[in-house]
């Protein structure tokens, strides 16, 4: 089983950090290395956040689709998405993870539904073609639960990076089409 062990590297090199801070003292307060080492500690959690959220999602506002609650909704799932992949990639536990995992297919079910019902509402022409979408991520997510429930948290090493590709990919193409349709019909 691989873990992410680099929260503990990081409170492990913060330990360090700290004692030699205390040891350098021991040279004076005018020597410049406990003064550096202080900035490199209070640097450190912010480099290490910087480099934990490159594989996060972030809302852009390209992918709006020009309509408030779906939009708040594709917000929802980056959220979850990105709780999600920090509970795989940290190995916050089997409990965490599936339940983050079952957090994100259940909002997406109900956005899918909304979605669907929204669309259905303003006589979308190509709501069934948009459905089969909707239902072939389903079935692809349901595939991914189901190993986990048979291998544990190593199987879910490419669900994450499906579903952001899936879900951006989704917004930016097959959702943007059905825009002019609901601007169309007056709902924003």
């Amino acid at each position: 089983m691989r873990k992410n062990y680099s929260a503990w590297i990081l409170m492990a090199v913060m330990a360090m950090l700290v004692v030699a801070i205390g040891l350098s003292f021991l040279f004076g307060a005018d020597n410049p290395v406990p003064w550096i080492l202080i900035a490199v500690l209070i640097a450190l959690p912010f480099v290490y956040r910087r480099q934990a959220e490159k594989g996060q999602l972030r809302w852009k506002d390209d992918y709006s689709v020009g309509v408030k609650a779906i939009d708040d909704d594709h917000k929802r799932l980056i959220e979850l998405l990105n709780g999600f992949q920090t509970a795989y990639r940290y190995h916050t536990g089997d409990d965490f993870e599936r339940k983050a995992l079952q957090e994100l297919v259940d909002y997406t079910r109900y956005h899918f539904e909304r979605e669907e019902k929204m669309m259905a509402e303003i006589g979308y022409p190509d709501l069934e073609a948009h459905r089969e979408q909707h239902r072939a991520m389903i079935a692809e997510v349901e595939k991914f639960q189901e190993e986990y429930r048979q291998k544990g948290h190593e199987a879910l090493r490419g669900v994450a990076d499906y579903l952001n590709g899936w879900l951006i990919h989704h917004i930016n193409g097959t959702d943007k089409r059905y825009s002019p349709y609901f601007e169309q019909a007056g709902v924003r």
